[in-house]
């Protein structure tokens, strides 16, 4: 049977092998997550998730980045940490009319307790992913799409989720998406020069994190043929993209920064797509056509860390295009 809570690592119930597991999970939400390395195929029972009913186990990933996939025609959230999957829940969605946009969002505030002055109705542990309104948070659960734009969850498991977030964590929310896929880039970041060329061409204008903890998200338009740069949400830095052979679509991707040097850097990456069976499983050549200016990789380096996140568009981004009628790349506040 589905849990409702934490599952524990000893039951033998909807349990299985896997590497990264959300394609295990079709339509009709059946879920399957490894109990023990023990675990043989003949102990997999998988099972559907009800509405309200989730998985949390955090102890397959305990510590790393996290990034969260919302599946709008699944109704299903997908929570993976350091690249792996710890979490799956029912949700509900924007209804008719009320449709939540797909794309790529950060985190941009969290409150455990919100009221919404709209409706006038508690959100508990509400995790802000626009301006206008869109949040993850704790509501009603009918088994379909049932809300004004944001993305219902159950209480116990937004309770989870709260607590493994942070400002800056990505959230896509999609009508497909791959798994994510360890990917080796050789080269140094984005093609980022060594420190001596850097420090030759900068002096010393070179520019610093605003917040050690800060997380950064770093988001590349090829229609723009530009790199923006968000801290915590804001927009810190942005510069020209050099984008080889630039004709060709680069896709709509996440990378997950797991770390490296500037002889190459190891990442966890992931395709997603508004449309149904859209999603392509993106590459290491994805990551080596992108360049940019020595200032803008500054600016990068000076905030890179494990959990940063590098997403690739074909769409516009620039400050007055960043939100299309029904895909938001990446939402940051206007100044």
């Amino acid at each position: 049977m589905a849990v409702n809570r934490r599952d524990n690592p000893n039951r033998r119930v909807v349990i299985g092998s896997l590497a990264f597991g959300a394609a295990t999970a079709g339509a009709g939400g059946f879920f399957i997550l490894p109990a023990t390395a023990q675990t043989s195929s003949s102990d997999v029972r998988p099972a559907p998730l009800q509405p309200g009913q989730f998985i949390w186990r955090p102890d397959l990933s305990p510590g790393g980045p996290v990034a969260i996939i919302v599946s709008i025609p699944k109704q299903l959230v997908f929570v993976y940490r350091n690249g792996i999957l710890i979490g799956i829940s029912t949700c509900s969605t924007g209804k008719p009319g009320h449709e939540t946009p797909t794309g790529v969002f950060t985190i941009l505030q969290k409150f455990k307790t919100h009221t919404s002055s709209t409706y006038h109705a508690p959100m508990p542990d509400t995790e802000r992913l626009t301006w206008q309104g869109i949040a993850l948070h704790v509501g009603g659960l009918p088994g379909y799409p049932s809300s004004h734009g944001c993305v219902h969850l159950p209480h116990a498991f937004a309770d989870d989720v709260f607590g493994a977030t942070e400002i800056g964590t990505p959230v896509i929310i999609a009508g497909d998406h791959t798994d994510p896929v360890s990917i080796t880039d050789p080269g140094p970041i984005l093609g980022i020069t060594a420190d001596e060329e850097i420090s030759a061409k900068l002096g010393n204008k070179a520019l610093n994190p605003s917040s050690p903890g800060a997380v950064t998200a770093i988001l590349v338009s090829r229609p723009d043929r530009r790199i923006y740069v968000l801290e915590n949400g804001v927009m810190v830095a942005q510069g020209d993209a050099i984008i080889r052979n630039s004709s060709q679509p680069l896709g709509s991707n996440v990378f997950i920064w797991q770390g490296g040097n500037v002889n190459g850097s190891s990442w966890q990456g992931m395709g997603f797509h508004a449309e149904v069976n859209g999603a392509v499983v993106p590459g290491t050549n994805t990551l080596e056509r992108i360049d940019g200016a020595p200032n803008l990789m500054n600016a990068i380096r000076a905030r890179l860390r494990p959990g940063t996140v590098l997403v690739t568009t074909d769409l516009p981004a620039t400050q007055g295009t960043r939100s299309g009628n029904d895909f938001t790349v990446m939402d940051a506040p206007v100044s």
